[in-house]
């Protein structure tokens, strides 16, 4: 039983990245080098970020929420940003256009992600004894990642590759980077600011993903509108 619940909690958080490559144009185009670059880009970023977390941040006595510790997180957590940054415009790629280009980046940026962040705690979790909820809410919150991984690498896209954007558009595509960048810091404030439960969390996550992934789908395509 143990076993079969581990399978399954791994299945909900691996499984729709695959499911993701396999169901889209990614997998026709063979971008999986692409993919595979952004993952070893986030790598790099997560340890920058590690450093510098272990650098400025003070370890609390507490799980209390401190606007300043947290507001340093956020100016760090900004690293993610450079990284998709230089994911998006430095690395060779294959000739892909651009809506493959930064699928295939915010997909290795999210499997990566994944595999750092929850791959050990549901390999020492989730085959105990004990069922608990936690694993598959840790899955469900995977899949958040994803899109919006997926919604930030399109809005860069559009920052950082597209260069005839309409300029209406030009500041609510900044304003959804920002509030996709600072996802982590928003939660962290729901979680110990205002006491949320882990499920509910995860609900505003998985919510707040869906809404961004509408917003940059139609910014996106908006701007790959030939302007008049």
């Amino acid at each position: 039983m143990t076993v079969f619940h581990f399978f399954n909690c791994a299945i909900l958080t691996f499984g729709p990245h695959a499911v993701y490559y396999s169901a889209t144009p990614l997998s026709e185009y063979d971008t999986l080098g692409t993919s595979i670059k952004a993952a070893l880009v986030y790598l790099g970023t997560a340890l920058v970020k590690l450093v510098c977390l272990a650098t400025f941040l003070k370890v609390s006595e507490n799980d209390s929420f401190d606007p300043y510790q947290e507001l340093l997180k956020a100016l760090i957590g900004f690293v993610d940003v450079a990284g998709l940054y230089f994911a998006l415009t430095q690395l060779t790629h294959r000739n892909i256009a651009q809506n493959h280009k930064f699928q295939a980046v915010g997909l290795g940026w999210a499997f990566a992600d994944s595999v750092l962040h929850r791959l050990a705690p549901l390999w020492i979790g989730a085959r105990g004894l004990e069922f608990t909820w936690d694993y598959i809410l840790q899955g469900i919150e995977a899949n958040a990642n994803l899109v919006l991984s997926i919604s930030l690498a399109a809005l860069g896209s559009l920052i950082w590759l597209r260069k005839n954007k309409p300029k209406t558009l030009i500041p609510i595509i900044y304003a959804c980077a920002v509030i996709v960048a600072t996802m982590p810091s928003i939660t962290s404030y729901l979680r110990r600011g205002l006491g949320w439960h882990f499920p509910k969390v995860v609900g505003f996550e998985l919510f707040t993903s869906l809404v961004m992934a509408f917003i940059s789908c139609q910014l996106f395509a908006a701007c790959q509108k030939p302007s008049a």
